[in-house]
């Protein structure tokens, strides 16, 4: 599906974007263009990977010019960039709004005018029901890149929602690998905290799910398993033989006890497909009397959400961080 044709990653040079490089970089796609305002990782990236399919751009989601310079004759984008950390976008709310609001709204924007086909935007758990800046930040892109969908003519857009990536950037494996193998305290917020674990891979399974069988507006999600923070502390612990204390120190900024991908009022109207849910996006207008002479029926569904989806015991625990180079 991708064979000659042009692939643009909006930040490109993070976990995502170098995901989706591994995957595809020796297909018969033509060109991937890797656009971001980092050209330290672009260096790194360039370096890393020699392929004359690869084609960097400078820039940033917040500047249009510098993405429609980015964005002439592609056919498909994954829209990645994104502020993603949740406590500095707590101490610096109107940079994610920036970024994650205004610079989906760029992105959508630029791509309907240079007629890309189709163009897959990445959300979080954390939009849904938020209580976080980056949360809020990322249910208004959701909103954003629905309503615009409404009106995108041949330029299909459709958005993936996924939980924790294990290992990407920021996340807390690292640091706990980090920790373990210096002898330092394992840092813990709370150990009841339960969190989704999908791995990089499943991340570019969902967005290339969604790519294929997507209709503007969908939003997919995946039926991602989980496990409480306190258990991966002790899985990991287990791996490296680790005597490290475990140090609580407390929930952070914005932070949930339990994350959602999936709300009652989406689980309502949602389509199980198996292995992932649809949302679809709410076609009709404002002219509401039109559709309805009296109320619809609700049912009260319970949300998806990383308490109550598949726990993994230790050993699948285990197996998913072997999966991924911890072991």
């Amino acid at each position: 599906m991708f064979k000659n044709k042009t692939l643009l990653i909006t930040g490109g040079t993070g976990s995502f974007g170098n995901a989706v490089l591994d995957k595809f970089i020796e297909s018969d796609i033509a060109e991937i263009r890797i656009f971001s305002r980092d050209e330290k990782k672009q260096d790194d990236m360039r370096r890393k990977y020699q392929n004359s399919k690869l084609k960097f751009y400078i820039g940033d989601v917040r500047n249009k010019d510098s993405i429609n310079n980015a964005m002439k004759d592609v056919d498909f984008v994954f829209h990645a960039a994104a502020l993603k950390q949740v406590p500095s976008c707590e101490f610096y709310p109107m940079e994610a709004v920036r970024t994650n609001i205004v610079g989906t709204n760029n992105v959508v924007d630029v791509a309907v005018d240079n007629s890309v086909k189709k163009v897959i935007c990445l959300s979080t758990d954390k939009a849904v029901y938020p209580i976080n800046a980056m949360g809020v930040s990322k249910a208004m892109m959701e909103k954003v890149f629905v309503a615009k969908s409404r009106t995108s003519g041949k330029t299909k857009i459709i958005g993936t929602r996924y939980g924790n990536v294990m290992a990407s950037r920021g996340s807390v494996i690292p640091l706990f690998h980090h920790q373990l193998v210096n002898n330092m305290p394992l840092t813990i917020t709370n150990p009841e905290m339960t969190r989704f674990m999908m791995t990089l891979e499943n991340a570019v399974e969902l967005v290339l799910y969604a790519f294929e069988n997507g209709e503007s507006g969908d939003i997919f999600v995946q039926k991602a398993p989980s496990s409480t923070i306190g258990q991966l502390a002790d899985v990991m612990k287990d791996i490296y033989n680790s005597k490290s204390i475990i140090k609580n120190i407390g929930v952070r900024h914005g932070e949930k006890m339990h994350e959602t991908l999936l709300s009652k009022e989406e689980k309502q109207v949602s389509e199980d497909l198996g292995n992932y849910f649809r949302i679809p996006s709410d076609n009709r207008d404002l002219n509401y009397e039109k559709y309805f002479d009296k109320g619809l029926k609700i049912d009260s569904p319970e949300e998806f959400n990383s308490f109550n989806t598949v726990r993994l015991s230790n050993k699948l625990l285990t197996d998913l961080l072997a999966s991924i180079g911890y072991k």
